[in-house]
């Protein structure tokens, strides 16, 4: 089996008033429609420590920041490219 990939998003309160909570609404929507529920294992996580550019998002160790909603689908079609 191929290894799954690991996604992150910072839950701290920072990023929450930033919108994380649409983008992970996103990124289910996304992985389910998408087949990849098996492939990715997707999580919440503490603060990362880059409150002043949340949303952040951690995919396999690098971190993705200022993600909003306009900007998810486009940086989720990036990462996923060959599994999709």
């Amino acid at each position: 089996m191929a290894q799954r990939i690991e996604m992150q998003i910072c839950l701290g309160s920072s990023c929450f008033s930033r919108g994380n909570k649409d983008v992970v609404m996103f990124i289910k929507e996304y992985l389910k429609k998408n087949h990849l529920d098996d492939k990715v294992v997707f999580k919440g996580a503490r603060c990362m420590g880059r409150c002043s550019n949340g949303p952040n998002l951690n995919i396999n160790g690098v971190i993705i920041e200022e993600v909003t909603i306009v900007k998810i689908e486009r940086i989720l079609e990036k990462e996923f490219a060959g599994l999709i």
